[in-house]
């Protein structure tokens, strides 16, 4: 059983609260219009590469560790979730403006990525405060994997709500509401904290999905190199940090 920790349970809240405020800060990119919005498509490259590489080389063989076998099931169903949601409930998600143009006509779509966004955020939470009930260094890695693509994530919302019709309001009010989702699962982790063991290999799999199915992809639209070599500097980051971290 994991042992309490009350310090990792205060530090997941605090991180929670960073990474919601990042969701509404990309929120509010979308509904101003004199912001400069290229770099986000650097923010996805770096996420991909540090997501994916968090989630195999640390989250799932700490999943393993903690339950041994059975975890593999929970980073499987994590993963299916998030695919559940996004090809049934919301169909067609993509980050960025440019996408959503002719797809989403009617609010009620707009509604729907909404839905499957809170549910990815949420697990956001549950993975970050399950790092730090494992360990500061697990934690530390999985806020940094969750926060690099927190920003492109609150003005995705942002720009489905006003491709679908939505005020621009509205829209910042849907990054808002990710952003509660993020806390709301670090809360919901701290309050289950004993139930560590399914919740960081559950995240694992959402993490999984969320780099490998939703992020490369978008990067693999960019004809650019660089797009593609950020990529490889996220997972170096990622070895940089967890070098760092172990060091001390």
């Amino acid at each position: 059983m994991i042992p309490l920790r009350m310090g990792a349970i205060a530090t997941s809240i605090l991180l929670g609260l960073t990474a919601a405020a990042a969701n509404i800060f990309g929120g509010a990119i979308i509904v101003q219009r004199h912001w400069e919005r290229r770099y986000l498509h650097y923010f996805v490259a770096l996420g991909a590469g540090f997501m994916l590489t968090t989630a195999l080389v640390e989250m799932v063989p700490e999943s393993l560790e903690l339950r041994g076998r059975s975890a593999a099931y929970l980073v499987l169903a994590g993963y299916l979730i998030i695919h559940f949601f996004e090809h049934t409930v919301t169909p067609h998600f993509h980050f960025g403006e440019e996408t959503h143009k002719d797809e989403f006509v009617h609010a009620h779509k707009g509604y729907s990525v909404l839905l499957g966004l809170v549910i990815h955020t949420f697990f956001d939470g549950i993975a970050i405060a399950s790092g730090f009930l494992v360990s500061n260094v697990l934690g530390w890695l999985i806020f940094f994997a969750v926060f690099l693509h927190k920003i492109p994530e609150g003005f995705t919302v942002g720009s489905v709500m006003l491709a679908s019709g939505r005020s621009r309001g509205t829209a910042w009010g849907s990054s808002v509401v990710l952003g509660c989702s993020t806390l709301a699962g670090v809360l919901t982790m701290a309050i289950f904290r004993h139930d560590v063991g399914a919740g960081l290999p559950l995240s694992a799999g959402v993490t999984i999905y969320v780099a490998a199915s939703d992020l490369v992809p978008e990067v693999n639209k960019e004809p650019a190199m660089k797009m593609a070599l950020l990529v490889f500097v996220g997972a170096a980051v990622f070895f940089l940090l967890d070098h760092l971290f172990h060091a001390h």
